[in-house]
Formats: structure tokens, C-alpha cells, sequence
């Protein structure tokens, strides 16, 4: 008679089941975190493209940085260094949102999107219609990155629970 195989059985199958139930939720708060490196990095490509006279911009960026940018033309030359310096840090935040997001902790997902939420409203005063809607678009695809934390976390107690080893993100 055969035995059952790694898999077959049921301590095994489930911590197999675990895994895989964990590595989807991982990739869907991950998915989510994604938007804010998006937003941080094009909102410095929109200051670049201020500062050199582009006509254009991302509609991804942040409505705060192109109000910087704005009162930095308007202060000369001096005003592009400090263009830089501020919108460097408004991005960087959201660059360390990114990062503590994509480790499933809820409260960067929370201020996040609180601070790209208000963002929306200073694009909708400026009549921007296209930019408030990618940031409504935006903060639903962050939101279903925060749904996910709850998974996580379930899943890494199963496994932890079933015996399996418990592995860094």
C-alpha cells in the first residue's frame, strides 16, 4: 500500500495551501503599495519637466508639487533649487509610504491615501478634472492593496499555526 506523499496529506497540503494563499495576498498589498513609488517618482519627473519649460506633464503626479512648482517659477532661478529640495521631500514621502506599505502595515495605506485623497481635492480646486480622476483611480487601486492586509495576516497565523517556518517579507 502506498503512503501519501508530501502534499497528500493533511498537515503538509495546508501549510502548502497557506503559502500559496499568503503569496497572493502579498502580491495584492504589494500591487497596492506599488501606486505610491508611482505617484513619488512621476511628481519629480513633473518638477524636472517644469523646470526645463516642458508643455506638458504626468497626470499621475502630485497636485501639491506642481503648486510648488508654479510659486518656483515665479520666484526665478533661486526658486528651482528650492523646487527641488521641497518636492524631493514631498516625494520621499510617499516613497516611505511605499516601502512600509509594501510590509502590510496598515497605517502607511491609511495617511497614503488621507494625503493623496487631499491632493484630489487641491487638483479638483485647480478644475484638473483627468488628474482628480487618476487619483480616484489611484486611491481604489491602494485600497485593494489595504484590503489585503487582512489576508495576510491570516494566512501568516495559519502557517505559523500549522508549523510552518515563518519567512521575512
Amino acid at each position: 500500500m502506498a503512503s501519501p506523499g508530501m502534499g497528500l496529506s493533511g498537515a503538509p497540503q495546508s501549510i502548502a495551501n497557506a503559502v500559496e494563499q499568503k503569496l497572493r495576498a502579498e502580491r495584492v498589498v504589494k500591487a497596492g503599495a506599488s501606486w505610491f513609488i508611482t505617484v513619488g517618482v512621476l511628481s519629480i519627473i513633473n518638477s524636472v519637466l517644469s523646470m526645463s519649460g516642458a508643455g506638458f506633464h504626468f497626470i499621475f503626479g502630485l497636485g501639491v508639487t506642481e503648486l510648488v512648482d508654479i510659486l518656483a517659477h515665479q520666484a526665478g532661478q533661486s526658486g528651482f533649487a528650492l523646487d527641488l529640495v521641497i518636492n524631493g521631500i514631498v516625494a520621499g514621502v510617499f516613497v516611505l509610504f511605499w516601502h512600509f506599505a509594501r510590509k502590510g502595515q496598515q497605517w502607511a495605506f491609511l495617511v497614503g491615501m488621507g494625503l493623496y485623497a487631499l491632493d484630489a481635492l487641491l487638483m479638483l480646486y485647480f478644475k484638473d478634472i483627468l488628474a482628480a480622476a487618476f487619483h480616484g483611480y489611484a486611491l481604489y487601486r491602494m485600497y485593494m492593496g489595504m484590503s489585503g492586509i487582512s489576508a495576510l495576516q491570516r494566512y501568516e497565523s495559519a502557517m505559523t499555526a500549522a508549523g510552518a517556518p515563518i519567512q521575512p517579507r
